[in-house]
């Protein structure tokens, strides 16, 4: 998500910086005891054994792909050793109102007439804002469509004043954007989401525990499983804290049982770790198709809510003005890397690679984050691309033909 500044690669400006470099000589907020480092691999929320994963911890995630393979062959009724159709992955990455473009490019997809079914759909700050609707299908094109074309600013979030950079825990407050998940991500959507889980589908959406410094992938159908307003809460929750850009946005807390005793962990934006991800590296989802005796194909499509290059601006030669700049660079290329390791790992499992992403062609007046016209003129470009068909990228750039 973006705040005060107008993409997720502009996420630092020179108040974020300032208040960084401020907050050291302040006294921090009152908060429940961190997890100790000793008890990070036993925690437990809701009691839910499978509620989120770590990339350190890849046996759960298989135990979890192999579950999910046997549900969904049951499901479809695929006997053991027979071919299962092929597997569907999708990506959602963050970009802030930028998240216009994944929007409408998911709808125009509907309207061209082949948009697949997901086996696992991945969502990270904006892009876990869209997941669920991704998931959930072209039935959700309405709701989604009035996420990303009918907000303002006031329905994400509301500036505190410049204090805050030394009293508070961000720059903004961030009541306006719980408020909109939770009009549009209700009982009714999760017990959607908890079906098709039980038909062996997959929602996830990352994190950052930031006491750890890690990502944390949450499976939203498992938690959407247990069915309880606690439940429905705590995904609310995780989709906040995906788009909790740190000292832009408040943190997100999130109670949490280790050795008999109760702990808080602070979550924030979950592109602090990754822009967008699809499965880990140390997961080879081979490994759940030998154990279960089910072969498939799969096919990976990634969404980059931004564009490829960082946006152009004269830099004032002033500390922060230099040290803005060359955050949001830092960020920008990030994320491209982390195009280059998903385009590794759908070749290891031989799955085509398709990308998207906000071209040169689109240009727009962008006065504000979360500037409607923008958002609408964004949605218009990316729907009517992916209308006419989308002309997907088979390859991360540098990996395409002609390219150096």
């Amino acid at each position: 998500m973006k705040v005060v500044f107008r993409s997720s690669q502009r996420v630092v400006s020179s108040l974020i910086v300032l208040a960084a470099l401020s907050l050291a000589a302040c006294a921090p907020l009152d908060r429940k005891n961190a997890v100790p480092p000793q008890l990070r691999l036993s925690t437990s929320v809701l009691g839910i054994p499978n509620a989120r994963f770590f990339r350190d911890q890849p046996a759960d995630m298989i135990a979890e792909q192999r579950r999910q393979l046997i549900r969904e062959a049951r499901a479809l009724g695929v006997p053991r050793g027979a071919e299962m159709p092929t597997a569907y992955l999708l990506s959602l990455s963050g970009g802030g109102d930028d998240g216009a473009f994944g929007a409408g490019l998911l709808t125009g997809w509907t309207a061209h007439g082949d948009r697949p079914k997901f086996k696992l759909v991945t969502g990270v700050s904006t892009g876990a804002l869209i997941a669920p609707f991704a998931f959930l299908g072209s039935d959700y094109d309405a709701q989604l469509t009035d996420v990303f074309t009918n907000i303002h600013q006031a329905d994400i979030f509301i500036k505190r004043f410049p204090t805050a950079a030394l009293t508070d825990d961000a720059l903004a407050d961030t009541a306006p954007l719980f408020g909109t998940i939770s009009r549009y991500v209700d009982a009714a959507m999760m017990a959607q989401i908890a079906e098709e889980y039980r038909k062996g589908r997959v929602l996830l959406m990352q994190t950052t525990d930031l006491d750890v410094g890690r990502p944390v992938m949450w499976n939203i159908g498992a938690i959407a499983e247990v069915g309880t307003p606690k439940a429905l809460d705590l995904i609310r929750h995780i989709m906040l804290a995906s788009a909790a850009i740190p000292a832009a946005f408040p943190p997100v807390m999130f109670d949490v049982e280790a050795g008999g005793a109760t702990f808080q962990e602070m979550h924030v934006d979950g592109g602090a770790s990754s822009q967008a991800f699809l499965i880990p590296p140390s997961v080879d989802p081979r490994i759940a198709q030998a154990e279960t005796g089910h072969r498939r194909k799969m096919s990976a499509y990634i969404v980059r809510n931004s564009r490829l290059t960082t946006e152009w601006s004269d830099v004032e030669r002033r500390t922060l003005s230099v040290a803005g700049k060359g955050v949001t660079t830092m960020i920008n290329y990030s994320g491209v890397g982390d195009l280059y390791r998903m385009y590794l790992e759908t070749l290891r499992v031989n799955a085509p690679f398709h990308l998207a992403y906000i071209g040169e062609d689109f240009s727009a007046p962008h006065k504000e984050d979360f500037d409607q016209t923008y958002m609408r003129a964004l949605y218009r470009y990316a729907h009517d691309r992916a209308a006419r068909g989308y002309p997907w990228f088979a390859a991360p750039p540098g990996f395409r033909p002609g390219e150096n």
